[in-house]
């Protein structure tokens, strides 16, 4: 499943969902939750189950409610029928939460994105996603309901920078994601109009090793889908790597264009790779 982006929908605005689906995005998350009123959380599990019984344009995920909340089950109920490719779990804590969903699951096999850094507990159980890895499409992080469950002021200097404790909730995300050998989700980028921004903190992602990124309005998802995708020039250097150890299977330094490369060159290349194959 390729996610270099994925895009928010609110799952109570149905006239938005098919302009989402062809917003180039590799997967939309249609929202049950937070951006959805109490009031209105029967009508968008009707649109989004509605949606989930048509012919569905782009790879699918649904955000449900939290576990511990009373709309859990009347979330799970509406997408029964026609499951999407993929469940968004928010606030989870752990591979005890993906264990917890796959038990309330009409299908257990779809794959789980849990948003995994939203609650103090949940930084703690980071580590335990790859003892569930095969019931993962990746893991992600967010950078709002933390700082809230914890009383602090914001998770963000006056420039846009987190501060530090959430560099930390970020980078342990990233981490976990690849011990688990998942997709590394990096969190959204709020400052819809702001493209010069999206593109640097979304080549960051890319840089730092997320694989991909969500996002909040469609005008951000080109942006993003740039970010994430590997240009022509790191796949010509890769492919050069891993053409060169191919050439010489029992050496363990090479030089290549008057550079040493050895194997941690050759695992990034065939990353590299790898993420361009889509492409192809």
């Amino acid at each position: 499943m390729r996610l270099r982006s994925l895009l928010f929908v609110p799952g109570d605005r149905p006239e938005r969902f098919a302009k989402a689906a062809g917003s180039g995005a590799d997967a939309i998350i249609l929202d049950l939750e937070d951006s959805v009123a109490l009031d209105r959380k029967d009508a968008a599990r009707t649109a989004v189950a509605d949606w989930l019984a048509s012919e569905r344009p782009v790879t699918t995920f649904v955000r449900i409610n939290p576990l511990d909340s009373k709309h859990v089950v009347a979330d799970l109920a509406a997408i029964a029928g026609e499951m999407p490719e993929g469940i968004v779990l928010p606030k989870a804590e752990g591979a005890a939460s993906i264990a917890a969903l796959v038990d309330l699951l009409a299908d257990p096999v779809v794959p789980i994105l849990p948003i995994a850094t939203e609650t103090p507990a949940a930084l703690f159980e980071l580590g335990s996603y790859r003892t569930v890895a095969d019931r993962l499409a990746g893991v992600t992080w967010g950078a709002e309901d933390l700082p809230a469950a914890i009383g602090a002021a914001s998770s963000r200097l006056a420039d846009g920078a987190y501060t530090q404790p959430y560099e930390i909730a970020r980078a342990l995300t990233l981490f976990a994601a690849h011990a688990a050998r998942v997709s590394a989700i990096e969190t959204v980028y709020p400052a819809i109009k702001d493209e010069a921004g999206l593109s640097a903190y979304a080549e960051r992602g890319a840089r730092d090793g997320f694989t991909g990124m969500m996002a909040l309005h469609p005008a951000q998802v080109p942006i993003i889908n740039a970010a994430f995708t590997p240009s022509a020039a790191q796949i010509a250097e890769a492919t050069a790597i891993v053409t060169a150890f191919a050439a010489a299977p029992d050496a363990g330094v090479l030089t290549l264009e008057g550079r040493m490369i050895d194997a941690p060159h050759l695992l990034q290349a065939r990353k590299i790779l790898e993420r361009a194959e889509p492409l192809a």
